[in-house]
């Protein structure tokens, strides 16, 4: 079965791909309510925050596979079993990735020698 997910912009009339991390997100919420656990349950099962298994939901956070490991263990399925159904997200970069905002530290010459 191939799922093909698209979001249409409000400023653009052609419909665009939806990131991994929402994709990922609407996953780890059908496999949650399918183990009947609350954001709170699999929180506290997995050792992080309420707020950020929200997060992680709404494809806003962009949690490490530790963290997705836990969040695994406590809904019950496998990472495999997690990944298995996302087919249709491109594997190309969508480029969509946050800049970094911190500023280098000024270098002396001094410290250069």
């Amino acid at each position: 079965m191939l799922l093909v997910m698209t979001a249409k912009r409000s400023d653009s009339p052609s419909a665009q791909p939806i990131s991994i991390s929402v994709t990922l997100g609407k996953r780890v919420k059908q496999c949650r309510h399918a183990a009947e656990k609350s954001q709170e349950t699999v929180a506290f099962e997995a050792q992080v925050d309420r707020t950020y298994i929200s997060a992680i939901e709404r494809g806003v956070a962009n949690p490490s596979v530790e963290t997705l490991a836990d969040i695994c263990h406590a809904i019950g399925i496998s990472l495999a079993e997690l990944f298995a159904p996302m087919t249709a997200v491109p594997r190309a970069p969508s480029g969509e990735r946050r800049t970094n905002a911190a500023t280098p530290p000024e270098i002396k010459r001094s410290r250069l020698r």
